[in-house]
């Protein structure tokens, strides 16, 4: 069982068409990032995943569970671009609360998440005290810890040091080995060699799908960016 999949997926916004027919399926213990240019239908994708958009064709599932039922919403984690946080409870609040919202209560929860993201030392500091990469960080402790089997990240380490930053992914890979799929949006080439499966995204359309080595041997280049334009360019000149 897929643990996303979405089939043939339409999103309007007005006149423009945000999605075009988009289909992905994505495996449970998988890390699929999507790439593309900003008005691809990156965030639109994941939006429409976290029950957040209706689609206007097509279907998405979650663990075979419709967006924004009671059952896809207790499995999954969400990390948007702008951290939703209370500035006036600390970190260790924060984290706490959103926890709490799916149920899971024990205080251990939320010190894992916070240990997570490496932020013990600020647990107790509210979180209008803190750096604008130190917000990102306890949105993503706040998005894992009720242990989701589905984690969408969107943008998960902008502002985040290099260091922290791998961190952070060998901590992912630990949690896609444990079976969480993790669904990652970003614009930073070295997270997407990360990833296991990467879906090029152009103007809502599935552009080429494949492991970052696959995707460059198509385009015929030595590296992503550069796959990237050559792919986007013949689709261009096939249209």
């Amino acid at each position: 069982m897929d643990a996303v999949s979405l089939r043939e997926v339409v999103k309007n916004f007005g006149a423009v068409r945000a999605l075009d027919g988009l289909s992905l399926a994505i495996p449970q213990g998988t890390i699929y990032g999507i790439l593309g240019p900003n008005g691809a239908g990156k965030t639109t994708a994941i939006r429409l995943i976290a029950g957040l958009l209706e689609v206007d064709g097509g279907e998405v599932r979650l663990l075979e569970r419709a967006p924004g039922s009671a059952e896809a919403l207790a499995n999954m984690g969400y990390m948007p671009q702008a951290a939703a946080l209370y500035d006036e409870l600390t970190v260790r609040e924060n984290v706490a609360f959103f926890a709490a919202c799916y149920g899971r209560n024990e205080a251990s929860m939320a010190d894992a998440a916070v240990e997570f993201v490496g932020l013990q030392e600020r647990a107790g500091s509210q979180v209008r005290t803190l750096s604008g990469g130190m917000k990102q960080r306890v949105s993503l402790a706040c998005a894992i810890a009720h242990e989701p089997k589905i984690l969408l990240l969107d943008e998960p380490t902008v502002g985040v040091d290099p260091a922290l930053r791998a961190q952070l992914w060998e901590r992912f890979r630990k949690m896609a080995a444990g079976g969480t799929m993790i669904l990652v949006s970003s614009h930073i080439m070295d997270e997407a060699e990360r990833c296991d499966t990467l879906g090029l995204i152009l103007r809502g359309r599935l552009l080429a799908e494949g492991s970052a080595g696959e995707i460059r041997e198509r385009a015929g280049t030595d590296d992503l960016e550069g796959a990237f334009l050559t792919l986007a360019g013949s689709e261009n000149e096939a249209a």
